[in-house]
């Protein structure tokens, strides 16, 4: 009775732990200009907030092995939207300034704002090349995320 009792406790804190796998990310977060972005929120599940960049950028977390998309979020820059893939963990982030647009279509905006969108990968590897990266490209892809959308008919 005594040897079931160990196994079936034994088999509870396998199983448990296997449910509490973690990974850590780390990474650096820039801006457009190449400049760093302290205090840079950093969240999962769209409200979960799991760390913030230091003064320099750099950031280290934690979150659950199931956990496929990250954002970056912080006061007048756009909010990025990674989605890592299985081997990436770590992390470098150019985000894009936010703009004033004054009297505009928002889907001139999105136009707009695509094109500046577009030249992330090119910045990114321009931070590599400075010094600034670690990595010539990206482990993750990011999701644009547009002010206009469509009305549903």
């Amino acid at each position: 009775m005594k040897k079931l009792l160990i196994i079936c406790i034994a088999l509870g804190v396998s199983t448990n732990s296997l449910y509490a796998q973690n990974k850590t990310i780390k990474g650096r977060v820039i801006d457009d200009f190449l400049e760093t972005t302290p205090g840079v929120l950093i969240m999962i599940n769209d409200t979960v907030e799991v760390g913030k960049t230091d003064l320099n950028g750099f950031f280290q977390i934690e979150i659950p092995v199931s956990v496929k998309k990250i954002l970056f979020n912080t006061v007048g820059i756009e909010l990025a939207s990674i989605e890592l893939v299985d081997e990436c963990d770590e992390v470098e982030v150019v985000m894009m300034l936010r703009d004033s647009y004054d009297f505009i279509k928002l889907k001139k905006i999105d136009r707009l704002r695509m094109k500046r969108f577009k030249q992330l990968p090119e910045l990114h590897k321009e931070a590599f090349e400075k010094g600034i990266f670690k990595t010539d490209k990206a482990c993750y892809t990011q999701e644009f995320i547009p002010y206009y959308k469509k009305k549903q008919k």
